[in-house]
Formats: structure tokens, C-alpha cells, sequence
């Protein structure tokens, strides 16, 4: 079995999206995936599988709107594929509190990319390359126009996104998957 990250998009700890990380740890358990293991209340999971990414998300996405309710769309992606996120982000040496990693539901459309490309984003910069968009703050997150939700709107596929150390941490909770 091997190893996966899945991102839940838009999971809080309370409201309308609520999915509490103890009970979900104990389904997707029951719902047969290996060693469940989350991090923080934001929808951010660790699982043993031998289940292809589609197969995954749609299992998880079920279990979630059977136990809790919710239409939550659901990314997944070995602990690998996140390690060469990191290891790939185009702007090595920018402070990692200002650094954002928003994944994908898959590739966008090269045209819908190239039409993000020229909107330039400044004082931000950010990055498509593949189905991850790469996002560097000039400030802070919630200033940023190019925000998730903008992202998803121009890109046209579906997107979650953790900033630096989130991510670091849940490639380093992975380990050597």
C-alpha cells in the first residue's frame, strides 16, 4: 500500500462544511483505507491505499457525504507527488509564511493558463505548472486576488490550497512513501 495526501476543499470546524477529523479518521478506517491519519481541523488527511487517485477521491467524497453530509470536493495525490511540489516551487528563497501551493483537480486547459499567465497577479506572482498553482504573497493570504476561489474561476477545475508549512508537514508526516 502506498502513501496519500487528501486535501478537502473548504472543510471547516464548524459550520456549514463541518467535518470533524476524529469520526472522519474512523470511517474512511472502516470504509477500508490503512493507517488514517489527519492534520489540523482543515481537511487534511494521510491514508495507506492501493486505490488509484479517482477511485480514492470518489470513495472519500462518498463516505464524507454519507457520514456527514457534505458535497466536499475531494484532491488527492501520493506523498511523492507533494514532495516534488515542494522541491519544484519556482521561487526558491521567498519567505515560506508568504508561500501558498493551490493543487488542482487536474490540468487546466493550456489556453485557460496562458490567459491566467497575462493577467500578471503583481505585486503577487503566481505560477501554474501542471495541475499546481505555485502562489507567492506580497503580503498576506487574504489580500491576494489570486485567491483560491479566483483560481478555480479562471482555471475552470476545482482547487484546495495549503500554504508552505502545512504542506512540508503533511510530505514529512508521509515520510518515505
Amino acid at each position: 500500500m502506498q502513501t496519500k495526501i487528501i486535501l478537502l476543499r473548504g472543510v471547516m470546524p464548524t459550520g456549514k462544511n463541518k467535518v470533524l477529523m476524529a469520526p472522519l479518521r474512523a470511517a474512511l478506517e472502516a470504509a477500508g483505507l490503512g493507517n488514517v491519519r489527519t492534520y489540523i481541523q482543515s481537511g487534511n488527511v494521510l491514508a495507506a491505499t492501493d486505490l488509484a487517485q479517482s477511485a480514492l477521491e470518489a470513495l472519500v467524497h462518498g463516505v464524507i457525504a454519507d457520514h456527514f453530509g457534505g458535497d466536499i470536493k475531494v484532491l488527492a495525490r501520493p506523498v511523492r507527488y507533494f514532495r516534488r511540489a515542494l522541491d519544484g516551487n519556482p521561487f526558491k528563497g521567498a519567505d515560506p509564511a508568504k508561500l501558498y501551493f493551490t493543487l488542482l483537480a487536474g490540468r487546466p486547459a493550456d489556453g485557460l493558463v496562458d490567459s491566467f499567465h497575462a493577467l500578471g497577479h503583481a505585486p503577487d506572482r503566481v505560477s501554474v505548472v501542471g495541475d499546481m498553482a505555485y502562489v507567492l504573497c506580497a503580503t498576506k493570504y487574504s489580500d491576494l486576488r489570486a485567491n483560491n476561489n479566483f483560481i478555480e474561476r479562471k482555471l475552470q477545475v476545482p482547487a484546495t490550497t495549503r500554504n508552505f508549512n502545512t504542506l512540508s508537514k503533511l510530505v514529512e508526516l508521509g515520510g518515505a512513501a
